[in-house]
């Protein structure tokens, strides 16, 4: 059989045109893909999704981000969505799925007229709560008993007007608390309080403080008896469920107790820089300190809301 040779000539032209073609899929910018928001499946509910683009290291601004999403497995079409620039380097976007498994995320980004796809794998699960904290879900039960807890005292300071007050004033009272009942279930509002208690007790576990059980149980006892004093408090704890409420508050507590020694820890510095202070400028100055420790703890946190 007689052996046939391709001409030298064509054979370099493919090897050029071959060399061209790979060095188009290569010569966009080398773009590194890192997700600091985790994509969640909700049903028919858009969830949020942040990635942070860097390049040898350093963040790249000023790109316009869309993706293309689809399942690895099966096949239940393309979901798109364009990115909103944040800061960093940072880009996001509200992504509603089909279902949670495994997705092909195609990447498009484009800056100065230069287009770079990127593709990576991604799993998306259904969430275990409403936001997270440094990886901790709070969960829908979470938010469930603090919308107890404010429930009870709006209740126990109902209790304390009629006690206290008649007439306009009793009125007025009745309807300012009326007024916070709203308030007391919104979601926001809810997160926030469960943020600010979880955040300032890792900073007390940072600081060495400990919860120590005798602290916790009496906290505990003393709150027991606050609400016993109040018909309208015990019939909402009955409600949910007496054993389940005070194994859920003794959690609670524990969290408490940790942040109590936060704000001791600063009423003593402020004690210390301020000897000569009345017992009302120590503690305004103290609640200003807790309050910007506060918020610089919750700064350094990874916080998740959904």
């Amino acid at each position: 059989m007689r052996k046939r040779f391709m001409p030298a000539v064509l054979l370099l032209v493919m090897i050029v045109a071959f060399a061209a073609v790979m060095a188009g899929c290569s010569s966009g910018p080398d773009y590194k893909i890192d997700v600091t928001k985790e994509l969640y499946f909700q049903k028919e509910k858009a969830s949020p999704f942040e990635i942070k683009v860097t390049e040898n290291g350093k963040a790249v601004t000023g790109l316009s981000v869309s993706v293309e999403l689809s399942m690895s497995n099966m096949d239940h079409g393309t979901v798109k969505a364009k990115f909103a620039e944040g800061k960093g380097g940072t880009y996001s976007a509200d992504v509603k799925v089909p279902m949670n498994g495994k997705y092909e995320a195609v990447f498009n980004f484009e800056k100065g007229g230069k287009k770079t796809e990127k593709v990576i794998s991604i799993e998306v699960a259904k969430p275990e709560g409403v936001a997270k904290v440094n990886g901790k879900w709070i969960t829908n039960e979470d938010v469930t008993f603090y919308k107890l807890i404010n429930r009870l005292q709006l209740e126990i300071n109902r209790e304390a007007a009629k006690k206290n007050y008649s007439g306009a004033q009793l009125d007025e009272e009745l309807a300012y608390l009326d007024s916070q009942e709203k308030l007391a279930e919104d979601k926001n509002q809810l997160l926030t309080q469960i943020i600010r208690l979880r955040s300032m007790a890792m900073l007390a576990e940072e600081k060495g403080h400990k919860a120590e059980a005798a602290e916790v149980d009496a906290a505990v006892e003393k709150a027991r008896g606050q609400y016993a004093q109040f018909p309208s408090a015990q019939a909402l704890i009955k409600q949910y469920g007496e054993e389940k409420f005070w194994t859920v508050e003794k959690q609670q507590y524990k969290l408490i107790v940790l942040a109590q020694m936060v704000q001791k820890d600063l009423v003593d510095q402020a004690k210390k820089e301020n000897p000569k202070a009345g017992d009302q400028e120590v503690y305004y100055q103290a609640q200003k300190k807790y309050e910007d420790l506060l918020v610089s703890q919750i700064n350094s946190l990874k916080v998740e809301i959904l």
